[in-house]
Order: structure tokens, then sequence, then C-alpha cells
């Protein structure tokens, strides 16, 4: 088995020797502990499969740099709990991919696969990237804001959001620790599957047609593109919801930007207090980063206490809304990949769902008309992944 896995990294290194000039998804490609991990890769669920890991995440004996110079050289002393897990699956880790700076705003190198005069997005721009070209089939990623559904979305892969709490994000550079998750990167919901099966267990669960459906249109945060609200009701008559938009069901328990508001408050408290060594270097930050974290010393303990509080009744309400719904299905981000490479886009439409730590999958499929690809994203109850996973299978199933 461990040819077969041999095999596997080394088409993987080749594919990245082809893109990479061009892509730029990668900070570091570990050729040599790839191969020497292939040979001794267990036999498990994922023996072989080589993935690509965000570089906010440790990897034994690899740097963690996060897109920082603060960080350069700083060598990870043991492998984060993610990649620990897909290790004893039998994955390799190829190498670290691109970050924003502290899985914040500022851009990497990245490009988009689909044009390269577009932002792939951020923070996870290197593993959205990779695993679009084609390089690996698995990449790993984190969100705090929208920094793996929006690149999954502008990259036209799947992604998957793990809720709050379930899988453990240590060995992760965090940003927020109320909001911080791990996540996934695959070329359909089908990868997704199999990696989740593998690290916990969770299989997709069969669902009855129609499933229960509520349809957010986005158009409360932000500007949606036609195109995105076109792929949106047509993914929703596909999965039985014929309702042009059921939002008004999802406002009578959580009011969206009431929720993404109270997502900006903690974040920035929460950035200022856990990148406190990195603020006493501001000239070493960006200025999108000192202005994160000069607001979240601004921001009073009061203020904090009152957005967590607006997500604990939140969560109730929107938990009560997905014990009688199989999910909410709403546009991942306003519309394709912005063209440009000093921006990665706008976070708004995952700020909601991320302060009050609901698992997402990000459905790819659509395009725009200019062949730009569109993603949407799908909100479940954290019990139910399963049904997520299931209902994202449909969904991906429609936009073909």
């Amino acid at each position: 088995m461990s040819a077969d896995a041999t095999a596997a990294v080394e088409d993987a290194l080749r594919r990245a020797e082809r893109v990479e000039p061009e892509i730029r998804a990668w900070v570091r490609l570990d050729a040599e502990g790839a191969r020497t991990a292939a040979r001794q890769a267990p036999d498990g669920p994922l023996h072989g499969l080589p993935f690509g890991v965000k570089d906010i995440i440790d990897v034994a004996g690899l740097p963690t740099e996060c897109g920082s110079s603060l960080r350069r050289g700083h060598i990870a002393t043991q492998d984060a709990w993610l990649v620990e897990r897909l290790r004893q699956a039998g994955a390799v880790p190829l190498g670290k991919t691109v970050t924003t700076e502290f899985a914040y705003f500022r851009p990497g190198p990245t490009r988009n696969p689909h044009n390269t005069a577009h932002t792939p997005g951020g923070s996870s721009s290197g593993s959205a990237a990779a695993v679009a070209a084609g390089v690996v089939p698995l990449a790993l990623g984190s969100q705090t804001a929208g920094s793996l559904t929006r690149p999954a979305s502008f990259c036209g892969v799947a992604g998957y959001v793990a809720p709050a709490g379930v899988w453990p994000t240590r060995g992760f550079t965090g940003l927020s620790p109320s909001l911080d998750a791990p996540g996934l990167l695959t070329a359909h919901v089908a990868g997704l599957a199999a990696v989740i099966e593998a690290v916990d267990g969770t299989t997709p669960e069969e669902l009855p047609r129609p499933p229960r459906v509520v349809v957010w249109s986005g158009t409360d945060l932000a500007d949606i593109d036609p195109a995105m609200s076109d792929a949106l009701r047509t993914t929703a008559r596909a999965l039985g919801a014929d309702a042009p938009d059921t939002s008004l069901r999802l406002e009578a328990v959580a009011r969206p930007p009431e929720l993404a508001s109270a997502h900006t408050v903690v974040m920035a408290y929460e950035a200022a207090r856990a990148l406190a060594d990195e603020a006493r270097c501001p000239e070493a930050l960006s200025g999108h980063l000192n202005d994160l974290l000069d607001r979240g010393r601004a921001t009073s303990d009061d203020e904090y206490r009152t957005a967590l509080a607006t997500a604990r009744d939140a969560r109730v309400a929107v938990l009560e809304l997905l014990d009688d719904v199989d999910v909410i299905l709403g546009p991942a981000a306003p519309g394709p990949a912005p063209h440009g490479l000093d921006v990665t886009g706008t976070p708004v439409l995952s700020r909601p769902w991320q302060l009050l730590g609901l698992p997402v999958v990000t459905v790819p499929g659509h395009r725009a008309p200019e062949g730009m690809p569109l993603g949407l994203q799908l909100i479940g109850h954290p019990g139910r992944v399963g049904r997520l996973i299931g209902l994202a299978r449909l969904a991906e199933e429609s936009a073909r």
C-alpha cells in the first residue's frame, strides 16, 4: 500500500511543479517529508491521500508563519489535532499553503486558478487554490469570519466549516477563540463526506424528498449579484423549496445584520487579546490588522458581553428553527471572485453563522456568465452534520 501512497504524492508534486509558478498556492512544499510520510502511511480510509495545510496550522517539523514576518522560522514541534487525525487515517501532508496575514485581510500571492487576474479569496486562499488547481484532493483551512466559505465559493470547490467545539483547534494559530473553527476544502462534496467520516465517524444521511429548506437571499447584508441570486433560486427549486425567498421565517428568530454586527465586535475584542504580543510591533503588521486590533482595544467589556449575549440568544432561536427544518440555504458570497489581487472579498455573508458556531458546507457547481465559479452555503444543525452533508450532495447534483 505504501507504493500507492508514494505514487499519489509524486503525482501531486508533479502537478504542483506544473501549476505553482502561475497559481502560487504554496508557502512550502515538503517533498522529502511527504515522501517519508507516504512510505510510513498506515492503511487507513484515506491511505496515501496528499493534503495541503493552511499556514496557521501546525505540522511537526515545519514552520508555521501565518503570512507574517513576525512568525518567520517558527517551527512547530507537533502536529495540530486535525493533522494528526488525518495522518492516523493514512493521509499525507504535502506542505503548507498560503494564508492571509494571521488569517485576516492582507492577501498573499495566490491567484484564482479559474482566472489568475482574480482573487482566490481569503484567508484560506492557498488551500482553496491548491484544490481548485488539482494539485491535492484535500486541503485544510479555518474560518473566523468567512475565511473558508468565501475562497471555496470563489475557487469553485466544496468547503466544510466544523461546528464550534466539535473539532479541536489545538495547533491552530487563532484570531478569535469564540469564533475560530477548523475546516476542509475538497473538489466535491463527496470528498468532504469521506474526510469527515475518517476524522469523526459522521456519515451522510439519506433524506426524504423534498427536504425542509429555509432560503435566505442574503440581500439584508450585501448587494447580491444577479447570477448568484439565480443560482440560489435554481438550487432552492431543485431541493423542493418553491418559495422564492423564505427569509421572513429566519427573520422571525434572528436578524442576520444584527448578528453580523455582533460578530465584528467579538472578533475585534478577542483578536486584540490573542495578538497582543504582535501588536507591540505595529510596523510589521498591515493597516487592516492594525485597525482591527485598535478597534478591539477600544471595545469595552460591556460591549463584548452584550455581543456574546446576542449570540447566545440567537443560537437558541436558530437551533429551534433547525429542529424544525433541515437546512438554511443562502449565497456563500455576494458574487464571483472580484477582479484584482489586492482584496479578498467580503466575509459578511458568513459572519452571522460563524457567530452562532454552526456547521456550514459550501456547494460548488454554478457559474457566472463570464465563467467564474459561484458557491452556495448550506447552514445546518451542529448535531446533524450527516443530514447537512446529505443535503449538500443533493444541492451539488442539482448544479451539474
